[in-house]
Formats: C-alpha cells, structure tokens, sequence
C-alpha cells in the first residue's frame, strides 16, 4: 500500500459519512495515472496553487481599484481569505478539506482585471457574454498550461464553476466554498470601506448589529460559528435564519454604502471604457493576440471568446500598460 492509498483509507476512517472521499472522486476530463503519495484534490489543489493565473490574481482589483495603500484587499488575498474561512468550517465539520481549498483557491482564477468593472465591461461587449465563473472553468479546463489544462476533477470544477450566488455545487465541500466566499467579502470589502474612509464601524444598522456583531472580528467569528453549528452532522451547508437574515441585510447595506458608493467607484468608468476599448482593439487586430491563445480557434473557439480569454486574464497593471501602448503617445527620439 502506497502513502495515497493509506490516506485515502485515513479519509474513509476520520471524515464524515457527508464528505467527498478521494478515493470515490468522478475522476478527470482526461484520465491520467494516479500519485503515489497524493490524492487527486491535493493534486487539484497543488496544479491550482502554482499555475500562472493564480499568481496574476495578486495585480487584480478585489473591490477598491488602485488605492493608496498597501493593506487594502487584492484579488489573491480575497482567495487566500475565502480558503482559510472555508478549511475552518470544512475540519469542523469533518468534511475534505483539500477539495475545499482546492476550489477555494481555483475560484476566481477567471476574473478580470479592475474587478466587477471588468467583468461587466467584458459582459457588455462581447456578444458571447461574460460570467467570471465561467471563465475561471475555461481557465483552469483549456487556457492553463499553453492549452492542456489543469485537468482538474470533476469535483473541484464543479465547486469552481457554481460559486456564485446563482448556482449550487454538489458536494458540500462547494457549498462550503460558496457561502465563504460570501463572508470574506463581506467581511474585507466592510473592514477596507473602514480604512478608507468610506464607513465607519458606527454605520452598521444597530438591528443587523446585534445579530452578527459590530466589529470586523466579531461578524467573521459568527458567522463561521453559526454555519458550523446550523450544518453539523447534516447533509447539507447553510446558516440559521436569523443570520441569514442578516446577511441579506448587511448585504443590501453594502450595496448602498460602498459597492455603488460614487466615492469608492469614481475610477470604475474609466477602468470599463479601458476594458471595452482594448476588446474592440484586439477583435480589429487579432493577429496581436499571443500565439497560443489564437490556436485555440484550431479546436473551433470564437474570435470573440479568445478576446475575452487574452483580456480576462490581464492584470490591472498590464491591461493600463496595453492601453498606454496602443492609445498614448509617446515622445519622439531622433
């Protein structure tokens, strides 16, 4: 028996009956043969740590686009926020914390430069439409590794694809992943808003207040706690009314506050009228399109999804500088 083999029988002995055991995954797009040490969602979770699209998210706009300041939320520490929340809850729960992390670090691996803003720009523009989750699947199934993929299983791409708010995963582990997602940000997005001077802690309505807490530290805590407590030893993720209740509160809250705050969001037009214009630039001048990313009409993929994966997968810094370069003039040296 190899080291894989012992824990995955480990998995069977020490998990909960509800958990997704290695050893019983769906398996891959593309079978492959199995390691001798690992199992398949610590692969998953290894291929997603040290692909390249993982390392751009450090450059990507969370919420807050370019501010002064070092220790406002990037689009990495968002993701390394939402797989701490979610290995919390999953060894509480005894459920597979690999497949959790897996997902959680794999979620947003798709998202565009400048946040929200780009991807409603991308959205907007491209006939095809654009969804971030969607295109995080793409990235990890077909724009990884010059075209092969990460070939991930069907578990983690499930948990990928169905984070949003809009869809459910299948495996609890997703779920998990889906409403932390949601408490990290809430809880940075809040916790930045403050820094900046947007909110202050005082600003929460006393009544969601009472229910989740009035600082930074006290919401995150509760809301790790209550969904530990409301799903344990059960089939299913989810949270207490009364929090959930709250949630959707806080969530309107924020949405009036700093989400749509013009304050906050002075720069976002700028940064989709960026977005919308490198779109049209590169479907006028395909040709300018890396190699790699122009073969993929090879395997009958559209002009305008390829434009979507080259500027999707931009970070912040990179799509100003393709502007810069294509858009402004530069001084003349004889």
């Amino acid at each position: 028996m190899n080291i894989r083999e012992r824990l995955e029988l480990e998995e069977k002995e020490l998990l909960s009956p509800y958990a997704s055991f290695s050893m019983d995954s769906k398996g891959r797009l593309k079978e492959e043969e199995q390691c001798d040490i690992r199992p398949v969602f610590q692969r998953d979770r290894d291929r997603i740590l040290h692909c390249k699209s993982f390392r751009r998210l450090k450059d990507k706009t969370q919420v807050f686009l370019t501010p002064e300041g070092d220790h406002y939320r990037t689009r990495l520490t968002h993701t390394l926020e939402v797989s701490q929340n979610a290995r919390t809850i999953a060894k509480a729960l005894r459920l597979n914390e690999d497949l959790v992390e897996a997902i959680a670090l794999g979620h947003d691996l798709g998202h565009t430069p400048f946040g929200h803003a780009g991807e409603r720009a991308l959205n907007s523009i491209c006939p095809l439409g654009f969804e971030h989750n969607v295109q995080s699947l793409r990235t990890v199934d077909v724009l990884e590794k010059e075209g092969i993929g990460l070939n991930l299983t069907m578990e983690t791409r499930d948990g990928i694809l169905n984070h949003q708010t809009s869809s459910m995963p299948y495996t609890l582990e997703g779920k998990i992943v889906r409403l932390s997602d949601k408490i990290a940000y809430f809880h940075h997005d809040m916790d930045d808003a403050v820094r900046g001077g947007i909110l202050k802690e005082s600003d929460l309505p006393k009544s969601i207040g009472e229910v989740i807490g009035f600082t930074a530290a006290q919401r995150l805590d509760h809301f790790i706690h209550d969904i530990i407590t409301f799903s344990k030893d059960k089939n299913e993720i989810g949270m207490s009314p009364e929090t959930e209740t709250a949630m959707k509160e806080l969530r309107a809250f924020m949405f009036e506050h700093v989400y749509n705050n013009p304050l906050a969001k002075s720069e976002e037009g700028k940064a989709e009228n960026l977005v919308i214009t490198l779109y049209q630039y590169y479907m006028d001048h395909f040709d300018l399109i890396p190699l790699e990313l122009i073969k993929l009409q090879d395997r009958g993929d559209p002009k305008e999804q390829i434009v979507c994966d080259y500027i999707s997968a931009m970070t912040d810094r990179f799509a100003i500088a393709k502007y810069e370069e294509i858009y402004i003039p530069k001084c003349w040296h004889g």
